[in-house]
């Protein structure tokens, strides 16, 4: 009773409507291509625990908004489920990928976080205990800094998963808590690990030797090491991934985030493939896919990447030019999810760049005033372009056009993982070692393409990367035409060192050989 009462007073001092929390209005599917992962929870609807399982899966590959239909669906057929309310309420919390948690998604887990409580008297042990750790994680009264209910949840994890060892759910849960405290934010610049980042590892191999084909697992892992110095470490949560999960576009996705630090070029590209394939199914039969779209835009920018990288010009165009399209006009329409797309804008520019189609990149439009960052990028490749065809005096007109729109980007306005100030520094760097080595200013040139190679070396992990095209390409270029073989192999060696294989730095490497007579 006191349980009910508190919860009761906790609800209405949370004035919110909820934005998910209704049972839904019209049965949600049941997908085929999921996998067999299943966690037993007390019902006897036997379709409620299949809803439960569809739930726990899209949870695990980051699709928050369809995992919380299915709970709900649960729910629905089971209003005794502790569990399905368990669910409801984790995935209406913050993620890996996405930090808000606004009075909408408070009110929705709040409310089924007390059902949770209130019904888990049936559920064994292991999901009691669970359910209880996420009450640390939305305490009532809530507190001032997210950060600290966050904190207490991963703690109530260990918890949990110390008293109940054996349990790859509870293992998995525990790691992604820790993650979740430090974001795209595991690994320092110079390779060592996060102060969090041991125990992640640690849990997660454990968790894979009791189950080695668990999907939350493998997927954490793969974050987990991608930005480390040995990212082959996760190979093998690559190879659990790849294929596994045919409805699950992002888990598909997955494996490529290891293929490109190894430079397996071509097997990114077919997992991107893959993932495209299932999400444009998945679309057709969920129309709104809320935060899932920008999965499903990561799937287009991650094989853009990767055609880039081995050529392939047409492909990588045609790919970006397709993401581009496939953002609806009414969502971008809204001030947020304009700054969200704005980087990414410009990306069509970067591939012509990137492949010398300059009077391609001199034709391409002006982007709109609501994407001042693509507004600034247009500017910079309109200097590289001009630069590139020997008009100088046109290059310096579009660099002081760019240097004005940069002026024009808020200042705390982001891309990806990074703030747009610091990747439009490596822009000014760029333009400006291009346009002083048509000028004939070599020192110059190669100073101030250092210096954005410095720059970019400073930058957030993110992947692909938020700066498209290494600037050590271009230095590499440069340091060739001044006879610099020397300097020219070690850039292109460590070029290769952070994207093996790449058939730019591969080439420019070769031409530093031949020069050196190796």
């Amino acid at each position: 009773m006191r349980t009910t009462t508190a919860c009761i007073i906790w609800l209405l001092s949370l004035t919110a409507q909820g934005f998910a929390g209704e049972p839904p209005k019209s049965e949600v599917p049941l997908f085929d291509g999921l996998g067999t992962h299943s966690r037993k929870i007390e019902t006897k609807d036997s379709k409620a625990q299949k809803y439960f399982d569809q739930g726990l899966m899209f949870m695990f590959a980051y699709n928050h908004d369809e995992a919380a239909r299915a709970l709900r669906q649960a729910a629905a057929l089971d209003p005794d489920s502790a569990m399905a309310n368990w669910g409801i309420a984790l995935a209406s919390g913050m993620n890996y990928n996405d930090p808000s948690f606004t009075p909408e998604k408070a009110k929705v887990a709040a409310e089924a976080l007390c059902k949770a409580r209130e019904k888990a008297k049936g559920e064994s042990k292991a999901n009691q205990a669970l359910i209880e750790a996420l009450a640390a994680r939305y305490p009532n009264p809530a507190p001032k800094e997210r950060a600290d209910a966050e904190k207490a949840y991963s703690e109530a994890m260990k918890a949990v998963w110390e008293k109940f060892p054996q349990d790859a759910d509870v293992g998995a849960l525990y790691a992604e808590s820790l993650m979740n405290l430090r974001p795209w934010d595991l690994w320092n610049e110079d390779g060592k690990p996060q102060p969090e980042t041991p125990d992640i590892l640690r849990t997660l191999e454990a968790v894979l030797k009791l189950d080695a084909a668990h999907p939350l697992a493998n997927h954490l892992s793969i974050h987990s090491l991608e930005a480390s110095p040995d990212p082959g470490k996760a190979d093998a949560a690559a190879e659990a991934l790849r294929g596994k999960h045919p409805a699950l576009g992002h888990l598909l996705h997955m494996p490529s985030h290891i293929d490109i630090r190894r430079g397996r070029w071509q097997q990114a590209l077919e997992a991107n493939r893959l993932a495209i394939d299932a999400d444009n199914k998945y679309q057709k039969t969920v129309p709104e896919q809320g935060f899932y779209r920008l999965y499903m835009a990561h799937n287009f920018h991650m094989l853009t990447f990767a055609a880039v990288m081995q050529g392939q010009s047409e492909l990588a165009l045609q790919t970006i030019r397709e993401m581009i399209a496939a953002v609806p006009q009414e969502w971008v329409a809204v001030k947020e999810n304009a700054a969200i797309a704005d980087g990414f804008v410009a990306m069509p520019l970067e591939v012509l760049k990137r492949f010398g189609r300059w009077d391609e990149v001199l034709k391409e439009p002006e982007p709109p005033e609501i994407f001042p960052i693509a507004r600034a990028m247009r500017h910079y490749n309109r200097g590289v372009a001009f630069a590139a065809k020997g008009k100088v005096e046109d290059a310096r007109e579009a660099q002081a056009s760019f240097r004005a729109a940069v002026n024009n980007v808020p200042e705390d306005a982001t891309f990806s993982n990074n703030k747009a100030r610091d990747l439009l520094a490596i822009a000014e760097q760029v333009l400006a070692g291009e346009i002083l080595f048509r000028e004939g200013k070599l020192k110059e040139a190669i100073a101030a393409l250092e210096k954005g190679v410095a720059n970019e070396d400073k930058l957030r992990y993110s992947e692909p990367p938020d700066w498209f095209v290494p600037a050590r390409h271009s230095l590499g270029a440069i340091l060739l035409r001044d006879k610099q073989a020397e300097a020219a192999e070690k850039v292109y060696r460590e070029d290769l060192r952070r994207w093996p294989d790449n058939g730019w730095s591969l080439h420019g490497l070769a031409q530093t050989l031949e020069m050196l007579g190796k």
